[in-house]
Parts: C-alpha cells; structure tokens; sequence
C-alpha cells in the first residue's frame, strides 16, 4: 500500500487544485491587491456613516428652516379642493350624512340633538364652500399640515443624531464647511490611525441636510409632500479617521484582522494549489496505473446502473457542496480562538477531500463497470430504465393497433432506406443505414411503439368511462400529446361527476326556494287577512283597531320588501340593470355607509373595529349599488352577529392593485351550510328561519358585484363569518 502512496497524493493534489480553481473564482477579486479598508464591507460602514453625518449632525436643520422654505403650490390647492369631487358634490354629500340622523332626530322630537347636527353639517358645508372660494383659506390649512410634518421630523431627527453619535464615537472627524466656514470636530484626528480619508476642495464631501433614512415622514399622509425646496447640499474639507485605540475598542480591528487571515489563507491555498498541480501532472502516469488497478465495490456492482449513475450524481452535488461549505468557512466565520477556527477549517478541508475522493473512485467504479460493449450491454439490460420498455407490452392489448404500427415502422425504415441509397449509392450503404437506426430509427421505434401501448391504455380507460365507472383517472405518462389527451379525459370526467353532483344541487335548492318563497310570502299575507278579517269584527274596541291597523302596516311592508327585493335580484341576474360608473373614493363611501350603521351596531351590543387607509382608494363603480352593497353586508352583520363581540370592517389596497373590502363578525347561528350557498336566494345563516329579512342581502349583493366585474367570496371558520369583496381600483 505505501507503495501507491505517491499516486494516491496526486489525487489529493488534483482535488486541492479544483478547490483552489473554485475559490479563486469565487473571491480572487475581492483579496488580490486589497486591503481590508477597500472591501466591501467596510466600504458600506463608511457610506452609511457619511450618508448621516450630514443630515444628522453637520447640517441638521432647524425647525424655522425648514418652515421658512415651504412652499404650497396652486396644484396642490387644486387637488385638497377637489379631493372629493366638485362643490356640489361634497355638499350633497354631506347633505346625505346628516340627512337621515336629522329626520331621526325629529320623529323623536330631540330638539337639542337635531339643533347640534344641523350646526355640524352646516359648518362643514361652510368649511367646503370657503375652500372653493378662497386659495388663501385652503393654503393655510395645507401650510399648517406641511408644518406639522417639519416638526415631527425634526424631534425624529434630534432624537436619531443623539443615537448616531453615540454610536459613531469611534469616528473621529474635522470638516469645515467650504461656504460658511465653519468647522465641526470630533475626537481627535491627530492620533495613529486605523483609516483615515481626507477631503479637499477638489474632492470635498457632499452631504444633505435631510436624511434619507427619515425622509419618508413626509410621505406617510395623502399630502404628498415633496421635500426638493427642503433638501440643499453643503461641501466640506477635512479629514475623517479612526483611530487605532478606537478601532481596537469597537472591534473593527478584529474586522481588519479576520480579513488580513483570511487573505493570508486564500494566498497559501493559490500557491500550494499551483504546487500540487505541478505534482500531479508530473504523477499522472501513475494515477492513471491506480486507477486502472481499482476494483469496483461489490455492493455498487450488484446495484442497477441507472442507481449508481443517480448516488454518483448525488455524490457530486455533495462535493459541491463541501467545496462551498469550506469556502464559506474562511470568508464568513473566523473564531477568535485560533486553534477552534483552524480544527473548524482542517475538519471542512478533510470532509471535503474525502467526499471529493468518494465521487471519483465512484466514477472509476463507473468506468470499469461499462468499459466494454459488453458490460455496457448486460448492465443496461440490467437498468431499471431498460425495464420501464415492458410497458411497451400494452402495445398488443389491441393487436390491430400492433400491427398498423409495425407496418408504419417498416415502411417508414424501408422508405429511408432507399431514400438515402438514392441520395449517396455505393458501397456504403449497410453501414449507414445501420448507424442511421442506430442513432435515429431505434429511439424512435422505441419511443413509437411505447406511444401505441400508452394509447391503448387511454382507449381500454375510456371505454370504462363510457360504461359509467368514474371512480378511476386516466393515468398521465409525460407531457405527450397522449398524456394531454388523458389529462382531458380526467378533465371531462371530473366534469361529469361535478355536472352530476350540481344537478342534485341545483334540484335540491330549488325545491328549497320553491319552499322558502312560498313561506316568506304566505307569513306576512296571511297576517294580513287574519287582520283583515278581525277588522270587519264591529265589537271590537278602538285600541284594538288600531293594534290590527299597525300590525297590518308592518306586514304589508313586509311584504313589500320581499316583492321589491325578489324583483330587484330577478332584474340583476337578467342584466337589465344599467351601471352609472363614477370614480368612486371607496374610502369615503365606506366610511359614510358603515357610520350610518354605527348606532344599531351599539344598539346590538356588538363591536365596531373598522380600518381604512388614510389616503384615498378610488373604484369605477356606481356610487349607488355599491352603497347597497355594503349596506347589505352591515344589515347582514345586525340580524346574524352574536351579541358582545367584535365586528371588524376592513378596507385596503392590495398588492395585485385591487380595493379589498372585508367584514368579518362571530355568527349567532350555527352555519352548517356550505358557504357558496348563501348567496342562494331566500337562503339564511339560521336554517330555522328566527330574523326578519328578504334573504335576499346577499343575492342582492353578489349581483352587484357581478354587474361590475368585481369578485366577492364567503369563508366560514366555525363561527367566524368572513366576506371578502375584492375590486380593481382605479
């Protein structure tokens, strides 16, 4: 075995230069001719350092500053004025708001409350009129707000420079502003330095005077604030170091140190790399004579070849793997325990050389294995791939498709054949034509034949589906046109079975529509004849009278709502219904049709959590059937919300670009219906029917959705109630 000692180190050194090849591409860039003070990771310490020193400490602002420079311009007015559409409109709307509470308030007679909202609403309506009257009037308003924004980054920016120079203390700077004059120090830039930069006037250092980090205080409201008249540059001159006794505190030196090592490492493994591929060059007979006398290993000769190929793969992604792990190990770890890091590093290397050992002794087993036709030819025969050719025996399940194809294969053979003898001629001819189906007519004889026993398979499947037995799939081989032929065999039999299982479905819920119609529309007219007939009673006293005569209105409009409900959904679902598309600010239109609400909400003991946008989402909808819609969806909280909990409504945009509406509430009912099947007309959370309503809300609602393109979905989580109304915005 010593003997062989020079011819196994060869191989190492063939894995050694492979390595040293991967690690040279990987960072040859980064170690040759640099130091660690223009690597990369430092050189982004010093750019974050620079990019603040300036907004936070050089130029930090004042307050006055800053407000000094706002400036409103006309389009801005323009666009706070008309934020919420024309003059009339915001009045109209205001108008609507207000509108029902006051009537509220005056069929109860609350003076007070009625005087109190008409003095709201009026203001309000004051308050849009000078906005449409007055540029001054809305420049102050906006000024104001722009202003907040100043003070709110300038506490921000006070409290962050405190942060930043406490831990920047390591840095020791002397800059003087080449306008002013004026100087700004820290530390002392004289002592012995780690790093130090020096900026001149052809070379100064250019910094803000707001930081980028807290320029997104201006853009967090609908102002759209643009900050170009706030932000104004200044150059400075000067030096910028660290000392050594600061690097050595805050541990950059460690930084610079584990760079300088890890230099040191790549530099002896390029050079030992360069050695051992002397030595391995110079070994390579001998190699060759160690690898001609290895045998394969008895385990991996008795296992099928298509299986060594496939640990042989695995093997090699396995050395890539180690390569990367031990490159790894000297550019992002380094122990400041040196012998921890070094058995670390010689434990990675020694892994890798002996895996890197497995893969090629494998792919020497592999050689010797298939070194000879022979070999190849037993051991393909062998393969678990030459046994998947069986399935080629489906061929004969229909001998008339058999034949057919191995007529087709031999005329098409014999018409190459002459093909290529007319073309060339000569002697030649046997051996090309057999190199010919070699390389082309076998494969696809192969390849052929497989196709017509797969086709035969679809055929024997299919004449099953026809006789009604679709509990079984067409079984999907490859992505052929045969295979995607099956795939739609599959298709249309899930097809069947769904058309099937809708038909029941579709029975079913219309025996309960029938049903449900007729209930809905026999309880409140029968009431109203019994009523009628006891009204006829001329015993019956006046009290009474007018107890069945306000019975008989609220039955009556009872049944007037079911009719227009029932008449409005039927409308909806024919498409007779014309849209009137505006661009809508839903989030006004939420806010406004959920407030409304607001007061049956705590009526009912139940929790209103709404979230919206601060800045506005807008939608091509019709203001008007969307109104309904999400009244619809409140109205549906109210009759089926379990009393004490929480309802939460919730409006935002996407991140596919659409307006997403939600409303979420606890069910006072059990829901054991599948949820697609309350959007059924006259269908109810509670099955046995206890609210009053239409049980058209949510019909009519899925209607309005689909009049506008829109999408809307149910989930239930036991008795967690979820509609999802989803609509591109504008």
């Amino acid at each position: 075995m010593l003997k062989n000692w020079k011819p196994l180190l060869a191989l190492i050194c063939l894995i050694w230069v492979i390595f040293g090849i991967f690690t040279f591409s990987k960072v040859g860039y980064q170690y040759i001719g640099k130091s660690y003070f223009q690597s990369e990771n430092f050189q982004h310490e010093l750019d974050n350092f620079q990019s603040e020193l300036g907004p936070l400490v050089l130029n930090l602002p004042t307050t006055e500053d800053l407000k000094s420079k706002i400036v409103v311009t006309q389009s801005e007015i323009e666009e706070h004025r008309n934020r919420y559409g024309t003059l009339g409109v915001q009045v109209d709307n205001i108008k609507a708001q207000y509108a029902e509470r006051i009537q509220e308030a005056t069929n109860v007679n609350a003076t007070e409350l009625k005087t109190k909202l008409e003095k709201e609403r009026d203001a309000k309506i004051k308050d849009i009129t000078t906005n449409f009257g007055d540029d001054e009037h809305v420049r102050k308003k906006i000024q104001t707000q722009k202003e907040e924004l100043v003070d709110k980054y300038i506490k921000t920016a006070q409290e962050e420079a405190k942060s930043f120079v406490k831990n920047n203390n390591h840095w020791s700077y002397e800059l003087t502003n080449t306008e002013s004059g004026k100087t700004f120090s820290s530390g002392n830039v004289s002592d012995s330095s780690a790093f130090k930069i020096k900026f001149t006037e052809q070379h100064p250092l250019t910094t803000w005077n707001i930081s980028d980090n807290l320029n997104q205080i201006f853009y967090q409201t609908d102002l759209n604030f643009d900050t170009e008249n706030l932000r104004e540059t200044s150059d400075y001159t000067g030096i910028i170091t660290i000392s050594k006794k600061s690097a050595q505190a805050v541990d950059i030196m460690g930084g610079y140190n584990n760079f300088t090592t890890s230099q040191y490492i790549f530099f002896f493994i390029w050079l030992t790399s360069i050695v051992a591929a002397i030595f391995a060059w110079r070994e390579r007979k001998e190699v060759l004579q160690m690898v001609q006398s290895l045998k394969g290993n008895e385990a991996l000769e008795k296992m099928k070849i298509d299986y060594q190929i496939g640990l042989l793969l695995i093997t090699a992604f396995m050395y890539m793997g180690a390569s990367d792990t031990a490159y790894r190990s000297i550019v992002d770890v380094f122990y400041n325990n040196y012998v921890r890091y070094s058995m670390d590093w010689l434990f990675k290397i020694g892994a890798l050389i002996v895996i890197a050992m497995l893969f090629f002794v494998q792919l020497i087993w592999l050689y010797n294995r298939v070194n000879t036709a022979q070999k190849l030819e037993e051991n393909l025969k062998a393969s678990y791939l030459w046994s998947l050719g069986e399935s080629i025996t489906d061929l004969f399940i229909n001998r008339s498709i058999a034949l057919h194809s191995f007529v087709m294969i031999g005329a098409a053979f014999f018409g190459g054949g002459s093909l290529v003898a007319s073309m060339l001629g000569g002697g030649g001819f046997p051996v090309l034509v057999l190199g010919v189906c070699a390389m082309i007519g076998i494969p696809a004889m192969i390849l052929f034949l497989s196709r017509m026993g797969y086709l035969n398979r679809i055929m024997k499947d299919t004449k099953d589906m026809a006789e009604g037995r679709l509990n079984r799939d067409v079984k999907v081989m490859g992505k052929s046109p045969l295979a995607g032929h099956a795939e739609n065999l599959n298709h249309l039999r899930e097809g069947v079975r769904t058309s099937m299982h809708e038909q029941a479905k579709s029975e079913r819920l219309k025996t309960e529509l029938i049903t449900n119609v007729s209930h809905d529309l026999r309880t409140p007219l029968t009431s109203i004849i019994t009523y009628t007939d006891l009204l006829k009673n001329p015993d019956i006293t006046e009290e009474e009278r007018k107890q069945y005569i306000h019975i008989l209105d609220k039955k009556s409009e009872r049944l007037k709502l079911l009719i227009e409900d029932l008449f409005e959904v039927s409308k909806m679902a024919s498409g007779n219904m014309e849209l009137h598309r505006t661009r809508v600010d839903l989030t006004q239109l939420v806010q406004q049709a959920v407030g409304e609400h607001e007061e049956d909400l705590a009526k009912a003991h139940l929790d209103l959590r709404m979230t919206k946008p601060h800045e506005p989402i807008y939608a091509y909808v019709d203001g008007q059937k969307w109104w309904r819609l999400i009244d619809n969806l409140i109205v549906n909280v109210l009759k089926y919300a379990l009393e004490g909990t929480r309802v939460y409504v919730t409006l935002k945009r996407t991140a596919e670009g659409d307006a997403e509406f939600t409303v979420k509430n606890v069910a006072k009912y059990e829901i054991s219906e599948n949820a697609d099947e309350l959007f059924e007309r006259f269908k109810r959370a509670d099955a046995s029917r206890h609210t009053e309503g239409s049980g058209l809300g949510l019909a009519i609602a899925q209607s309005i959705v689909d009049l506008h393109g829109a999408r809307m979905s149910i989930e239930v989580d036991g008795d967690l109630f979820k509609v999802i109304v989803r609509i591109p915005a504008a």
